[in-house]
């Protein structure tokens, strides 16, 4: 079973008052990446994994999508999300996506945002997503970007020259990491961008497209504190799609 840290209440606290939890996906600067890699989601059936309080979820509702089920872990965050919500066609539900299994091919598009590097079983989760997915559906989801995660717990150091630089321990090294923040003893998994891409491709997928997250030059004049995600990426975004069944044309 995955750790289920979002329920602890001192992390809880703490992680609902970060600025994308507060104003939602305005408050998340990679929103607009995000959402340019998302198909057109009218008539889509959504799965959202990790879907926390639920933004994303009612989101695409908003956008057309027909019906939206998101899963969390946390009673907090599915509480929260029900309580939000206003909409019979979005559903949530508590699940460990540790062993989660979704019916077949009953899905257009499975998203997830940075919830996949809490997962053990890579592996097992991205052949599950291509399962549930018909054939040509799409597969969005971003993670901590590894690089970020390699440094357990990230500080800066200066170079002999006296220039800051990111240290990255251990990147080749993949496995638990243990950091704190919000709380003692988070448990995440660290996976390095080919183990990542690999898993996708041998779990079926075709790779659509990939982005290392920076911020702009315009997010980072009205939040200057987002300067240091230049000094090394924190968020990996990454688009699959289940291939098409032979002669099929993908929408």
């Amino acid at each position: 079973m995955a750790q289920n840290i979002y329920d602890n209440p001192e992390f809880f606290a703490g992680y609902s008052q970060l600025s994308r939890q507060v104003h939602g996906l305005d408050g998340a600067p990679e929103w607009p990446a995000i959402r340019a890699m998302l198909p057109v989601l009218s008539g889509k059936r959504v799965v959202d994994l990790g879907c926390g309080f639920g933004w994303a979820s009612r989101w695409m509702r908003e956008q057309g999508a027909a019906r939206v089920l998101g899963f969390d872990l946390s009673e907090n965050m599915v509480r929260r999300a029900i309580a939000d919500t206003r909409d019979t066609a979005v559903e949530y539900r508590i699940a460990d996506l540790e062993t989660l299994e979704l019916p077949r091919a009953s899905f257009d598009l499975a998203y997830s945002a940075l919830a996949f590097h809490y997962i053990r079983d890579f592996n097992r989760l991205a052949r599950m997503v291509h399962a549930a997915l018909v054939p040509g559906g799409d597969f969005v989801f971003t993670i901590e970007h590894p690089v970020f995660m390699a440094a357990a717990h990230p500080h800066w150091i200066a170079d002999e020259d006296g220039r800051r630089t990111w240290p990255v321990n251990g990147y080749s090294i993949e496995g638990e990491r243990w950091t704190d923040w919000f709380a003692k003893g988070v448990v995440k998994y660290h996976r390095t961008i080919g183990t990542t891409l690999n898993t996708l491709i041998g779990a079926g997928f075709d790779i659509a497209h990939v982005e290392e997250f920076a911020p702009s030059p315009e997010q980072i004049e009205q939040a200057p504190a987002l300067a240091e995600e230049l000094e090394r990426p924190m968020m990996l975004l990454v688009s699959a799609r289940r291939k098409p069944a032979t002669g099929e044309a993908v929408a």
